[in-house]
């Protein structure tokens, strides 16, 4: 795979094939598709398209590399061939960073400093975490001794989604190669690119052949049902949307696999009148509109305390109109392309549906950018909904949030969860018992206060209701990467 620096009107033809027990395999040009760069609508170059005969064949060379020199590897062996690619990610960063922005339309500058940056890191911590990480033992009244042994739970099936392609592969790849497991990944079908220089990079830094298989291909009836379904896959991670979630399961229940699913989000942002309103709209922002508004943990509901909700809009409508939005390529650009033509459509028909609701469009809803071609919408605040309004209800996935007034903690508590979601919260106040009682009731699995997006590797992360399935995180993501058996002795 070959690449270079591009501007948004000059790009490479960039080919993406699966990667099956250490080498790059030629597909039939029959059975490949199109990679779209959805600042410029041209194409990047040809993906493989895998189905149910790749997947047998990755499958199988990932079962038989749990018996090869892999499985001898001690923990500090693995920390060492996973410190290796994280250091090959930040020596690559600038063609990682390239490829990524041209699959994704995101910004350049945040691509390098979320997405690589954040994908080197993971390796990095999973490199040093393994290396601490100990077992239970309990001596029973000196009758007996009984301790825990941690094993890999086996082949592990990956299917990734394409708002953060490679920082969600790192994330779930670093500690499953940590654990000592084998894995088969499908990347999503429009954002190939790093996953396949992953590969590269994997091969180069010492893992073993089989140990990584990338097959690419759609979901539904090809590559991800393939992958979900096959037999000798011993557990499923996905992150996406939560419809997808719902057929991986089904697919995955015969063989009771293990899963791990993050999955939509529909995130309430809490604006107390006790808050610092300049921190509250700068942080919003990006909560809102950060990577066009294409992560699952936005906080794409803000609810404003009515004491403050004149002056939040006034000032957050007016720094909104401020966002540049364009080239990706561009280092003053904020906001760029959303992934696709269907995905364009789709935000868009939120923004339509919104107006025939009566609600008011306060900045935005628009097709953005000076650009013939290109999927840039602007970003969009909408007041006036109801709790019933399907912008508020359900996830709309791109640069849209909706502003509703509140009066009480317990009202905006129930707005807050009333969803089917249950990923993220986020809670502006500076009275310390209110945040703390507030936090307390959020049905979320992370609840910010006074910040947002920002992590901690080592602590629980994942959603509740259909917001997912499992944790990830420190200890968490090795409970699902490994298996533990218990040994007693008797003294």
């Amino acid at each position: 795979m070959q690449a270079a620096k591009n501007s948004i009107n000059t790009v490479k033809s960039i080919d993406c094939r699966h990667f099956i027990n250490g080498e790059f395999l030629n597909p039939n040009q029959s059975k490949t598709f199109d990679n779209i760069n959805p600042a410029t609508e041209e194409i990047l170059g040809w993906v493989a398209e895998g189905g149910k005969e790749e997947v047998n064949q990755a499958v199988s060379a990932a079962r038989h590399a749990l018996k090869g020199p892999w499985k001898s590897f001690t923990d500090n062996e693995r920390s060492a061939v996973l410190r290796r690619i994280g250091d090959l990610i930040l020596e690559k960063k600038e063609e990682l960073t390239m490829l990524e922005t041209l699959d994704t339309g995101k910004p350049y500058s945040l691509a390098l400093e979320m997405d690589i940056k954040r994908s080197a890191h993971n390796f990095h911590f999973f490199a040093d975490y393994i290396t601490t990480l100990g077992n239970e033992s309990f001596n029973q009244n000196n009758i007996a001794l009984h301790y825990s042994i941690r094993r890999p739970v086996g082949v592990v099936g990956m299917i990734n989604p394409w708002n953060l392609p490679l920082l969600l592969l790192t994330w779930k790849l670093a500690p499953c190669l940590a654990a000592g497991n084998t894995a088969v990944m499908k990347p999503a079908e429009l954002t190939p690119m790093t996953a396949t220089k992953l590969m590269e990079i994997c091969k180069e830094a010492g893992v073993p052949d089989g140990v990584v298989n990338l097959v690419h291909g759609y979901g539904v009836n090809s590559a991800g049902a393939a992958l979900s379904e096959h037999p000798d896959v011993d557990a499923i991670t996905f992150t996406g949307e939560t419809k997808t979630g719902t057929a991986i399961m089904k697919a995955a229940a015969p063989t009771l696999k293990k899963i791990s699913f993050e999955l939509g989000g529909k995130n309430p942002n809490i604006v107390f009148a006790d808050s610092n309103l300049d921190e509250v709209i700068e942080t919003t922002l990006k909560s809102s509109f950060m990577n066009q508004g294409e992560v699952c943990l936005c906080g794409s509901r803000i609810y404003v305390q009515q004491e403050l909700y004149d002056e939040f809009l006034e000032k957050m409508v007016a720094r909104t109109k401020k966002l540049k939005v364009g080239d990706p390529f561009d280092s003053e650009t904020e906001v760029g392309a959303v992934i696709g033509k269907e995905h364009y459509k789709k935000v868009m028909t939120y923004i339509d549906l919104a107006r025939e609701e009566g609600a008011r469009i306060l900045t935005g809803g628009r097709r953005a950018g000076q650009f013939e071609k290109g999927f840039f919408i602007e970003p969009t605040i909408i007041a006036g909904v109801t709790s019933e309004s399907r912008c508020v209800r359900e996830e709309i996935f791109g640069p849209v949030v909706t502003v509703m007034p509140f009066e009480t903690e317990e009202e905006v508590l129930e707005h807050a969860n009333d969803t089917h979601y249950g990923l993220g919260a986020t809670i502006w106040t500076n009275h310390l018992r209110r945040a703390h009682r507030v936090a307390s009731k959020i049905e979320a699995g992370i609840i910010w206060v006074n910040t947002w997006y920002l992590r901690d590797l080592r602590t629980p992360f994942g959603g509740m209701k259909h917001s997912g399935i499992g944790r990830e995180g420190g200890s968490h993501s090795f409970e699902f990467y490994s298996e533990l058996s218990n040994v007693t002795i008797k003294l």
